[in-house]
């Protein structure tokens, strides 16, 4: 086939004769929308792979790239299906408006370079034709691609630096946080809404009390109250929205500086991993440490909180984890002191494990030797004593400063109150307020536009419809809410704080409850406990430092327990010589003896007694006879035949008492008589 004159030399018929793919791509999504230009020149590339020869239908656009950054930092589903075509030898030529379009990242272009290379694929752009099996052609090309990555350094440079450099002077403008607006002015002021302001402060102070992110939650579900964000974007951009309070963004307000009045910059770090297609993935690490941030600005604006209970909130939600070797927070579960007991020979935090029928039997051990590979835990002690043992330490404390406690608790529940009570007359004044603004567009209204009309009537009545709902659901909390006591019933609220005790023991008083009071005042617990000893030691650590040392012993075993006391097999002993078991059981209960388990001693019980230790009874002493079973033994018959014999009279037999086992009278005098009755 004769070569078309018009046609440079590098093209040959072998690359026209396969396709001709038009790499088409912009970086970002905001490219696309706005630098339409670039996007149009090069879909325009199409028409000059046809007058270079390429037939249309050999002809395809790639454009699955657009909106992707060519750094190599993100996966591009469309140069991947450009490389995949080239490697199957299926393309004459690659199209891209510069060299720069087909990849910023030195990797990805020497990697389509060499492909191309391999499969006798041109490289064109609008500067010229490249064919990668020149080497003047793969350098000039090389050098751009060099040139294009060193291009984007300088621009990412330029920008990070310019950004902070703004930050270094806290000018840097970023979107706010839920509760911050922007003035006029450009600073950072809080939001003039009450209600998010309050809403905020809410959410802090119910933190305070619960001292977990789950607390809140719940708070604000059980009181039906709303939580403000702030949209980005869209036609709701930089508009408030009320929502249903979620545990990520509890989370992610507790975890914000900026609520302290702080400017932040480079809070986060970019970590960077390869997965098994051999592309980078980012992960955003949080720095919790603020020496490790780019910039750190105290006082840079009006604060939710101070520093320090940010800090005391970090530190409470660390403590929060159950996956490390920390306290944890207070949860479910009759044992009062999982996550505070130390292991006295490892070091290590003990565990609870609920053990018996339901779980009745709760047992504090120390898993550490299981985890180094021994067959066997370090230590293990039964909660019930070591907990009654610290109730009894809390409640020997607390005694002294119980008024105090009462009135702490008494202000508490008040003051919880009173913030809900503020959020729902806030809720509902904006609701009246939304109501009337309507109503006064609706009047201010030309009636002869019905247009108009129509659609502020239509909204008037919505607002109005929203109205009534907030002050059916205020109504419906209100009726929930928890009762707030009088003078009167203040004073006999604190005369009861004088029996602390007997609160502490309540049936009503969970063991969550007693678990956060025992969280205040102690720090931890060693125990020291060595196997087949029934004696342990505890250190308890206060928060105050002080630490004070009880010695305790484990309870005996259920079996060891129900055993009856030696004195007690040597009354049943004594008088068993003189007494049945229903004389001895009277006996016993009139000298108001019990069983280890403190009840009465039965018939039964105390025959079981005497059959367990051997001690003989009645029945064996005035024993004459012999039984039932010896009889049929002594006769060659059956059981069956000695007691039909007894019923008939044909063999002499008597009890001691009824329902006692019949002895069969039978001797030396009588025994041929009675053998020859069944022979």
């Amino acid at each position: 086939m004769k070569q078309n004159p018009s046609i440079p030399s590098k093209i040959r018929a072998a690359h026209l004769d396969r396709e001709a793919l038009v790499y088409v791509r912009q970086s970002t999504m905001a490219q696309v929308r706005f630098n339409q230009e670039s996007t149009q020149r090069q879909y325009a590339l199409q028409e000059r792979a046809l007058s270079l020869g390429w037939p249309e239908e050999h002809i395809r656009v790639i454009d699955g790239d657009l909106g992707i950054s060519g750094s190599g930092r993100s996966k591009r589903p469309g140069f991947a299906q450009l490389v995949t075509s080239v490697s199957l030898g299926e393309v004459g030529a690659v199209f891209g408006l510069e060299i720069s379009r087909l990849a910023r990242s030195s990797a990805d272009l020497m990697k389509l370079l060499e492909l191309c290379s391999l499969f006798d694929t041109l490289v064109i752009d609008e500067d010229g034709i490249y064919d990668m099996s020149d080497f003047n052609d793969r350098l000039l090309i090389g050098l751009k691609g060099t040139m294009g990555e060193a291009e984007l350094h300088f621009l990412h440079a330029r920008m990070i630096g310019g950004k902070e450099n703004a930050a270094s002077r806290g000018e840097l403008r970023f979107p706010l946080p839920v509760g911050y607006v922007y003035d006029p002015d450009g600073r950072t002021s809080m939001d003039p809404d009450e209600e998010v302001q309050h809403a905020l402060s809410t959410l802090f102070r119910v933190f305070r009390t619960s001292g977990s992110a789950y607390g809140v939650v719940r708070y604000f579900a059980e009181n039906s109250i709303l939580f403000p964000k702030r949209a980005y974007g869209g036609a709701w951009d930089g508009k408030i929205t009320w929502g249903t309070l979620t545990h990520s963004r509890v989370l992610s307000v507790i975890h914000n500086p900026a609520y302290t009045g702080a400017y932040v910059y480079g809070r986060y770090r970019d970590n960077k991993t390869v997965n098994a297609d051999g592309h980078f993935e980012h992960h955003p690490v949080r720095l919790p440490d603020k020496e490790e941030w780019r910039v750190f600005i105290p006082g840079h604006h009006q604060a939710y909180i101070s520093w320090d209970d940010f800090e005391a909130n970090q530190k409470q939600l660390c403590s929060n984890q159950t996956n490390t070797e920390l306290c944890g927070p207070a949860r479910e579960g009759a044992a009062l002191l999982p996550g505070l007991l130390i292991c006295g020979r490892c070091g290590r935090r003990m565990t609870v494990r609920y053990t018996g029928n339901g779980g009745i039997r709760p047992l504090y051990e120390c898993v550490g030797r299981w985890e180094h590979g021994n067959k066997a835990t370090c230590s293990s002690v039964p909660a019930v004593p070591l907990d009654q043992a610290i109730s009894d330490k809390i409640l020997s404390i607390m005694k002294p400063s119980e008024l105090e406690i009462s009135l702490k608790v008494m202000h508490s529940i008040n003051d919880a109150d009173r913030m809900s009570d503020k959020q729902w007359l806030l809720a509902v004044e904006r609701a009246q307020y939304e109501a009337d603004r309507a109503e006064r567009q609706f009047m201010l209204t030309d009636p002869e536009n019905r247009l108009v009309v129509r659609s502020l009537e239509a909204n008037w009545e919505q607002k109005l419809k929203d109205l009534e709902k907030v002050k059916q659901d205020y109504a419906a909390y209100c009726s929930k809410k928890a009762w707030v006591p009088s003078k009167e019933e203040e004073k006999d609220i604190l005369d009861l704080a004088r029996r602390i005790p007997d609160i502490w023991n309540a049936p009503s008083s969970t063991p969550v409850e007693k678990k956060r009071i025992i969280r205040v005042l102690i720090e931890d617990i060693t125990v020291l406990s060595e196997k087949r000893c029934s004696d342990f030691s505890i250190g308890i650590r206060f928060r105050s430092g002080r630490v004070e040392h009880l010695p305790l012993k484990k309870p005996l075993p259920c079996a060891d327990r129900r055993r009856h006391t030696d004195d007690t097999i040597t009354i049943i002993r004594d008088l068993a010589s003189s007494m049945d078991d229903y004389e001895i059981a009277d006996r016993l209960n009139r000298d108001a003896l019990t069983t280890p388990e403190g009840k009465n001693f039965t018939y039964a019980g105390v025959r079981w007694i005497r059959y367990k230790h051997a001690i003989s009874g009645p029945y064996q002493r005035n024993r004459q006879g012999i039984s039932v079973a010896e009889a049929a033994s002594l006769l060659g018959i059956s059981t069956e035949k000695i007691y039909y014999g007894i019923s008939a009279g044909k063999i002499p037999a008597k009890k001691q008492h009824p329902g006692w086992p019949w002895e069969v009278l039978i001797d030396d005098t009588n025994l041929e008589s009675i053998k020859a009755l069944y022979t």
